[in-house]
């Protein structure tokens, strides 16, 4: 593909609580084995794009423990692979990124020393597919200076006030764009996901940067929009972003559909991720498990429903986990009764405890960590 991938996996979700207080939405689990930025990273590879660079930034140890190596994804190559950039301090600059554009700006050098007409620029915090080569195509076919990947939200599939909403005239291009309005007049929202010519991304960073402006949907995409043509390419499959609480918890229950779940993980292209060795979950005598995804590592020995369980969860006896998340390496004593809620990851759950939360509200549970205090 004649295009170099930027993921932008650096920022935090206030709305995430303490579920991002140890690292970068984009490293946040998903549907037990996987992390939401290998969905960016799998399109990107799927879409044949060689050369691909994550910007990161806040609570990065995690996020750089999964990238540590491109062979995954399939950049473990000579020519292109997968690059990492953090902020840096140089003799011109030593702050962190101010924002988007300015993430983009501090690392101007790598897309001058591209080679790369097009530039697909993703955030590592969407699950879905996309085969970017269609954007691109579609982005040449209307001559467009940028292209913003949007969708259609369904009434109650989630806050379209904390998107960027946009309006389209008949050809698909932007006549209104507004970022996070209090009161949206439209359901389309942009998904994160943009097609811009490099060169063309070198000039409106440089005079981004001279004016002192930091942010790439606000500083571009809406100030330019009556100046530059911007079009809209609209996605019609699933998507979801996990930025809240809420759409996090949604996200990993969409997966207990067989139908979204087989979309993902059985219908080519594939999604990928790092592999850890772990042996397969374990179901001692008396364990119920109906309707759920348990990964690797996991020991069950009570009933568990509806829920989606992460690598090496223990479950004690006569436990009962209904409507959960369980995140990485926790441990929950006997007789235990957990609903609703999503347990952080490396907690550990003493006996006979009750956590209930709300289908509507849902419980985010940080326990002291006993097993790994000093």
């Amino acid at each position: 593909m004649r295009a170099l991938g930027i993921i932008l996996a650096g920022g935090n979700s206030n709305k995430m609580g303490d579920l991002s207080a140890k690292r970068a939405v984009a490293a946040m689990p998903i549907t037990g084995s996987y992390r939401a930025i290998d969905f960016a990273l799998s399109n990107m590879t799927n879409s044949h794009i060689q050369k691909v660079a994550v910007f990161t930034q806040y609570n990065t140890r995690s996020l750089n423990q999964h990238l540590n190596s491109g062979k995954w994804w399939d950049f473990g190559r000579k020519q292109g692979g997968l690059y990492i950039f953090t902020p840096t301090i140089t003799s011109e600059n030593s702050y962190w990124y101010k924002g988007t554009a300015d993430a983009l700006y501090q690392n101007i050098s790598f897309l001058k020393e591209s080679h790369e007409p097009y530039v697909v620029i993703a955030s590592g915090d969407g699950i879905y597919k996309l085969d970017y080569n269609k954007v691109l195509e579609d982005h040449i076919s209307n001559g467009a200076d940028i292209t913003v990947v949007c969708k259609d939200l369904a009434p109650g599939e989630d806050d379209v006030n904390r998107f960027g909403v946009i309006k389209m005239d008949e050809d698909r291009r932007i006549v209104e764009f507004e970022e996070k309005p209090l009161i949206a007049d439209t359901n389309t929202v942009s998904i994160g996901v943009y097609v811009i010519r490099r060169r063309q991304l070198i000039e409106l960073l440089e005079t981004c940067a001279n004016e002192g402006r930091s942010d790439f949907v606000r500083d571009i995409l809406v100030r330019y929009k009556g100046v530059k043509k911007i079009y809209g390419y609209k996605m019609d499959s699933y998507w979801r972003n996990i930025g809240t609480v809420d759409s996090y918890y949604r996200a990993n229950m969409d997966f207990l559909n067989k139908d979204i779940r087989n979309y993902f993980f059985r219908e080519h292209p594939d999604i990928y991720s790092k592999v850890e060795d772990l042996p397969p979950a374990k179901y001692n005598g008396g364990a119920v498990v109906k309707n759920s995804i348990v990964a690797s590592g996991c020991i069950i020995n009570g009933t568990v429903e509806n829920s989606v369980l992460f690598k090496k969860v223990y479950i004690g006896n006569n436990c009962i986990i209904r409507n959960s998340i369980i995140l990485n390496d926790v441990h929950i004593g006997d007789n235990s009764i957990i609903e609703n809620c999503i347990i952080e990851s490396m907690d550990t759950l003493r006996a006979n405890t009750i956590h209930k939360g709300d289908p509507d509200n849902i419980k985010v549970i940080v326990e002291k960590n006993f097993r790994y205090a000093l």
